[in-house]
């Protein structure tokens, strides 16, 4: 029997001071009438040894253990866990000194690999989650946020080069906005998506005027004996929790931060491996290497700048492609930190819509809204699922409840303003959310989990407002009353329609619902899903109507989020003959569909995502081994029919 990840022992014993049981496992020790309690050793038959103290036959309390593999553990244990704090060495030189719970790694601790690899931080079932430090033996250092054992959220990499990066990750690659400094003094502000550059972002030169405190060099101003930038972001943003402060600060202390930022950012598109499999060496940051020379070969003199002017170059990426450069001159003169502040603010539309808050025009409507979704969902799940009816249909079709702010029999109190709650055909969308693969679960947590909905800045030209889900995938649109007559009466054909064709390109819904608030005012939701919420990055979104009148975006107002139009695609787009017939066919059916329904506004959202060079080089390798292997396939074929 093997006790090494999970030791548990539940023994009956007669009351003697040695006992050798019949499978050749022996204890000498205390026992507490039949059972053993106080100190106490344990010898499995395979050789496993453990010393230490018991509580009625479960290892509870401080002791030692001695696997047959070599490995040990001396620590806390409880209930027969290693549980509490702990060293545990493996035989490859690896171990693990700090928290335990249910015999996992899990809180403050240090591992050291067999690679010499080192992690110090936090853990959350034998993974490293929270802020952590990682540091590899060729030198390369990560600080910053883990989730689920990879280093994702905010954070600082430094290689052993010097060079250094500060920004977003997601499993492990750069993701998201962030600076990469270079060891000459110049800066690359942008976005990232999963390793690559992509997307708009600036090249400061050598000797560039950054305002200070546009600067990420700021954090070398870092004292130990106080508490550093990162972490004051990391607790501002939510990522890690008050109660741990002292022992983060602990942290960081020990690893040094001031020492540890002073340097420059390289990116590479490696996954970065907690067990150093990947060491990010030269060969693996060889394509930024080049883009280095390149930028440097580019400036044409202009590190050498004067006192009142300087030069940045406004870039734009497409997985890691340069597509776009321009140059632009400033005078230090003319307002640098507006011009700073123009770029920051610039940054900050992009982002899908603002966070609601507490004190927000539309906080309490939000509340409203995700109270009545969570306890209407939640009353009809149980249901027993069945084939919807014509009475399921309807305006007369509906739930109705009152929820008073100090609650009621059927529902809870709650901190936002009482209204009266109406949910539109309950049994259809039910049907609609599994027919669409929608987890009841995951949709109330979504919409009503603890993150505020995100309200979009720019609301239709029908003077809707939209509002988003955290997590993205949900949009809701707040409809006129005869709009929710429209969708009420489409609703059984619109029911039948998507029933039978799984690829429709349709608008998926998922809920209908008014709430009635002060005075009489009535405001109305529908639940739709967002089909740009994909783990692709959508370089260019298209809305399309196949006209030519109008259709096209005034190209000095075109940013990243902007929706282009018919005369702004300038791509064909070339699919296989199966996949376009079938599109082609989709799209006849749904407009049919629309055309039943006396619908003629409508149009096509398109999104665009641009693959890495190097995907498409090995896919496009890959088809030529392909048409080789066809090739001389044939070949042989012909030939063994002329003999």
């Amino acid at each position: 029997m093997s006790y090494e990840g999970s030791v548990r022992v539940v023994i009956d014993l007669i009351a003697w001071s040695r006992e050798v049981l019949s499978n050749g496992d022996v204890y000498i020790g205390d026992f507490d009438g039949l059972i053993p309690h106080g100190e106490g050793k344990y010898m499995w038959s395979d050789g496993t040894i453990y010393i230490g103290k018991w509580d009625k036959s479960q290892m509870t309390g401080h002791g030692q253990v001695r696997w047959s593999s070599g490995a040990t553990y001396e620590g806390d244990f409880s209930g027969g866990f290693l549980h509490g704090s702990g060293t545990f060495c493996r035989i490859d030189g690896s171990s693990y000194k700090g928290s335990w719970r249910m015999s996992m790694q899990h809180g403050m601790g240090i591992k050291t690999y067999s690679n010499s690899d080192i992690y110090d931080g936090f853990w959350k079932e034998g993974l490293q989650e929270g802020v952590g430090k990682y540091t590899w033996i060729n030198g390369n250092t990560y600080v910053g946020s883990w989730k689920a054992g990879k280093m994702s959220g905010r954070g600082i990499m430094k290689w052993a080069n010097g060079d250094l990066f500060e920004g977003s990750w997601l499993d492990g690659l750069i993701h998201g906005a962030g600076c990469l400094k270079y060891a000459d003094g110049s800066y690359y502000f942008g976005t990232w998506s999963k390793g690559l550059k992509d997307g708009q972002g600036t090249f400061s030169p050598v000797g560039t005027k950054l305002p200070q405190y546009h600067k990420f060099s700021e954090y070398s101003a870092y004292d130990n004996s106080s508490q550093s930038p990162l972490l004051a972001s990391l607790m501002n943003s939510g990522e890690i929790k008050q109660n741990t402060l002292i022992s983060e600060r602990n942290i960081l202390g020990r690893w040094n931060i001031g020492r540890f930022l002073r340097g420059r950012g390289r990116i590479s598109n490696t996954t970065v491996s907690v067990e150093g499999v990947s060491d990010l060496d030269d060969n693996s940051r060889s394509t930024l290497s080049q883009e280095s020379n390149y930028t440097s070969s580019s400036c044409d003199g202009s590190n050498e700048f004067q006192d009142d002017q300087f030069f940045v170059y406004e870039r734009e990426y497409v997985q890691g492609v340069l597509i776009k450069e321009r140059r632009r001159h400033y005078d230090s003169k003319a307002s640098t930190r507006s011009m700073w502040q123009h770029k920051l603010r610039k940054k900050r539309v992009r982002s899908p819509g603002e966070t609601i808050y507490k004190g927000h025009k539309s906080y309490y409507l939000m509340l409203n809204l995700q109270l009545g979704i969570r306890y209407t969902v939640g009353k009809i799940t149980p249901v027993p699922v069945r084939e919807v009816r014509s009475s399921d249909f309807g305006p007369r079709a509906r739930i109705r409840m009152y929820f008073p702010k100090d609650g009621s029999q059927y529902t809870p109190s709650h901190n936002s303003i009482s209204f009266f709650w109406k949910d539109y055909c309950p049994m259809v969308f039910r049907n609609l959310r599994e027919m669409f693969k929608i987890d009841a679960a995951d949709y109330m947590m979504s919409i009503c989990g603890g993150d505020g909905l995100k309200e979009l800045s720019s609301p239709g030209k029908s003077g809707s407002i939209f509002y988003l889900s955290q997590d993205e995938r949900f949009v809701i649109k707040t409809l006129r009353k005869y709009e929710l007559k429209i969708l009420l009466k489409m609703l059984p054909r619109y029911y039948n329609h998507v029933g039978a064709h799984d690829n429709t390109l349709i608008t998926k819904f998922f809920g209908l619902h008014r709430i009635t608030i002060r005075r009489g005012q009535k405001v109305r939701f529908v639940v739709m899903g967002n089909m740009f919420c994909t783990e692709l990055r959508i370089h260019h979104r298209y809305d399309l109507k196949g006209s030519l009148q109008g259709r096209s975006t005034n190209k000095e107002n075109i940013c990243e989020s902007t929706t282009l139009k018919d005369l702004d695609l300038s791509y064909a787009l070339y699919l296989k003959k199966s996949w376009r017939e079938s599109l082609f066919r989709q799209i006849s059916l749904d407009c049919m569909f629309l055309e039943s329904q006396c619908i003629i506004d409508y149009s096509m959202l398109l999104g665009l995502h641009f693959r890495p060079p190097e995907q498409l080089k090995a896919q496009l390798e890959n088809q030529r081994t392909v048409q080789n292997d066809e090739s001389l396939s044939a070949k042989e074929c012909c030939k063994c029919n002329l003999e």
